[in-house]
This record gives structure tokens, C-alpha cells and sequence, in this order.
């Protein structure tokens, strides 16, 4: 029967995701509208999102913190272009960001010592095949596939290459192992529910190190560089960014942040993103049309909970006409308030991806649910 409940918030795109209760426009008053970022007051509000990433996050010390351009992927590609070429290159790909990854090293980088290590969506590739003496490019965490890595147990702490993670689907919900991590990168409009186009790049002391004595072979643009003269410009990670950020954005990361800290910080934005996948777990055992993508277990994700259909009527069906009958669950579904943005990603097998980041709330996970499966059942009628 078609449902009555309704999510009080219907938001679980995987990007930009939602905003975090109780938010309103409002929030926005007190940003530096008008004012210079570079201005006293502009260098101390992006200096507070570095201190409250800090503090939220348990991040060392004596790791820089530094607010990028372009999201995720500049904050990425950053990595990339200024960290790799004095060793050869292991990249662990499992899902369409990190094939990305691996693609712009090979083909834009050209680094002929570059492995690329694969796995269907939702395997993991053989964690202990990489080399500790090499550099390693990973996701922690899919987001297109729902597949994270259970732990870094499998990075050596006497490793002599260095760790580049893209994270940005893993940082406050998470555990990261910091000291195992040389560059790791997220976006403020994933698990904060912020605004996108902007991203952070935190570096260890061994990627410092790196980045102070090498020059790369190819020219670096400016927007990528961190070094001059030979030294790390030292302001990026003081809120002195590369260029212009909206101080609107800026002030919903502000927001958002302390909210994560006004809840009890990591601990608890953590347990709010396992509610989610709880639920959807529940569901799961319950339903006998859909199952996780993850294979395993210990590697499912609870941000990006990815989702396969396993009705042997839709199964049966070609990979274009799934997707057809995706689409038409999600249309439904958008129709009717229920639920918006959570068909799987393009790259990836047909099926539904759902947010559960810890900005979503596990009571309107629960209510979206039964209508998640009202939707697909009017969508297969007729098949």
C-alpha cells in the first residue's frame, strides 16, 4: 500500500547533501558579505573553518590545513600534480573517482611506474598488494559504490612513499587513521552539508617534506601550487587561500562545524551515520528485491549506502532498461516528497544510492523507506 509518513526532510543526494537540522537561511546573517577575504576579519573567519576542522576531527597538530578550490577533485588534483614523480604510483580503483584518479596519473601525468589495481563495484581490491615503497592514491571510502576500506591497518607506518586519500565521503563519519594519511582531501558539501565548489587539502609533515624537495616535471598551474622558492607557502594554511572564496559558503561550513562540535564532535557525527545504515540494514534483511552492493560486510558504507536490485523480473531486464526503471522510481519518489537524488551513479551497475551522512536523520531514513518500496513495485507493474 502507498504510504502515508513522509521524511520530514526528503534530502539524501550523495552531493550536495543535506543540511544539517535545524538549518535555515538565517544562519547566513553574520557572513562577511561585501568584505575582503583577505581583510583581518575574512583571514579570521577562514581560520576558524581550519581551527573547528581541527578540533572536530582530532587532527594532528603539526598537519596543515588549508582551504582549496574547485571541491574535492581540485583538492585532489592539487595532490597529484605537486606530490607525485619521485616513486612509482600504486592506485587502488574500485569505483568511477578512483579510475579517475588512476587516468589522470597515466594520461595526464604520464608516470610510466603507476599500477593500477582494480575491483568490480562493490569488491575492494587486494589492499596488501601495495607497496610500501611506493606512493599510494586511494578513496577511503566509494562514494559510487558504497565500498570503504575497513581500516588502515594495511598502510605501514614505516612506509617510505606516501598516502594520498580522497576521503571526501569518509570525513565525519569515519574513523581516519591521521598518522597514517599524508594528503587527504573532503568537501565541506558532503558529510557538513555545505555548499560546494570549495575543498580542504590536509598534509602530514612526510608530505611537507615531499613537497619541499621536489620540483615536478611538469609545469604545475597556479592554481595547484603550493611551494615557492622551494618552501610551503605557508599562508594557504593560514586562510590565506589561492583565490576568492564566496564568505557565504564560508559561513555555512562555520555552521555547520560547530554544529558537529555543539553534539559532542566525531563520536557522535559518527554514530548518527551508522543510525542510517542500521536502518537501511533492517530494510535490507527485510526486503526481497534489493541487496547492498558492498559484497562484505566490514566494507559497507554508511554515508554512500549503495543499493542493487536483485528481483529476478528486473534482473532479467537490459542494463538500459533498469536504469529506464530506476529513473521511474526516482521520479516517483521526487513526485511525491518522498525522497530526492537517490538513483545510483551514472558510471555505475543500475540501482539506488542513499545518503547517510550524519546530517540526515535515521527517523526520515525509516519513513522514506516503505516508499522507496511502493515506488519500485508501481514502477514494475506491467514488466
Amino acid at each position: 500500500m502507498k504510504p502515508t509518513i513522509r521524511p520530514q526532510s526528503p534530502a539524501f543526494s550523495s552531493g550536495p547533501c543535506a543540511k544539517r537540522p535545524g538549518w535555515s537561511p538565517d544562519i547566513l546573517t553574520d557572513a562577511l558579505v561585501g568584505r575582503s577575504h583577505r581583510s583581518t576579519e575574512g583571514k579570521a573567519r577562514l581560520n576558524e573553518v581550519i581551527d573547528l576542522t581541527r578540533s572536530v576531527l582530532g587532527i594532528p597538530a603539526d598537519w596543515r590545513i588549508g582551504i582549496v578550490p574547485a571541491s574535492d577533485t581540485g583538492a585532489v588534483e592539487m595532490a597529484l600534480w605537486s606530490l607525485l614523480g619521485p616513486r612509482g604510483v600504486d592506485v587502488l580503483a574500485w569505483e568511477s573517482f578512483g579510475l579517475g584518479w588512476g587516468a589522470d596519473i597515466t594520461k595526464h601525468l604520464k608516470l610510466d611506474d603507476t599500477r593500477i589495481m582494480t575491483a568490480p563495484y562493490g569488491a575492494l581490491p587486494d589492499l596488501t598488494q601495495t607497496d610500501p615503497d611506493r606512493d599510494i592514491v586511494f578513496t577511503w571510502n566509494g562514494t559510487t559504490s558504497g565500498v570503504k576500506v575497513p581500516d588502515g591497518d594495511w598502510i605501514a607506518d614505516d612506509r617510505a612513499g606516501l598516502t594520498i586519500c580522497d576521503a571526501t565521503s569518509a570525513v565525519f563519519a569515519m574513523e581516519l587513521p591521521w598518522e597514517k594519511l599524508d594528503a587527504t582531501t573532503f568537501s565541506w558539501q558532503k558529510s557538513l552539508g555545505g555548499e560546494g565548489g570549495f575543498g580542504t587539502l590536509i598534509l602530514s609533515p612526510r608530505a611537507v617534506e615531499r613537497l619541499e624537495s621536489h620540483v615536478p616535471p611538469w609545469p604545475v598551474p597556479k592554481i595547484f601550487r603550493l611551494t615557492k622558492g622551494g618552501k610551503l607557502i605557508e599562508g594557504i594554511f593560514r586562510g590565506e587561500t589561492i583565490n576568492t572564496p564566496s564568505m557565504l559558503a564560508v559561513e555555512d561550513a562555520r555552521d555547520a562545524l560547530g554544529w558537529a562540535q555543539h553534539i559532542g564532535g566525531l563520536e557522535v557525527t559518527m554514530s548518527l551515520s551508522k543510525a542510517n545504515l542500521a536502518v537501511i540494514a533492517q530494510w535490507v534483511r527485510e526486503t526481497d528485491w534489493v541487496e547492498f552492493l558492498a559484497e562484505k560486510r566490514k566494507t559497507r558504507s554508511n554515508t554512500s549506502i549503495c543499493l542493487k536490485v536483485v528481483d529476478p523480473a528486473f534482473t532479467a531486464l537490459s542494463t538500459d532498461e533498469q536504469w529506464l526503471r530506476i529513473k521511474a522510481t526516482v521520479g516517483l519518489l521526487a513526485s511525491e516528497g518522498a525522497a530526492f537524488d537517490i538513483a545510483g551513479y551514472r558510471d555505475g551497475p543500475p540501482g539506488f544510492r542513499i545518503w547517510g551522512g550524519p546530517t540526515v536523520e535515521a527517523a526520515d531514513t525509516q519513513d522514506m523507506l516503505p516508499w522507496l518500496d511502493w515506488a519500485f513495485g508501481e514502477t514494475g507493474k506491467g514488466i
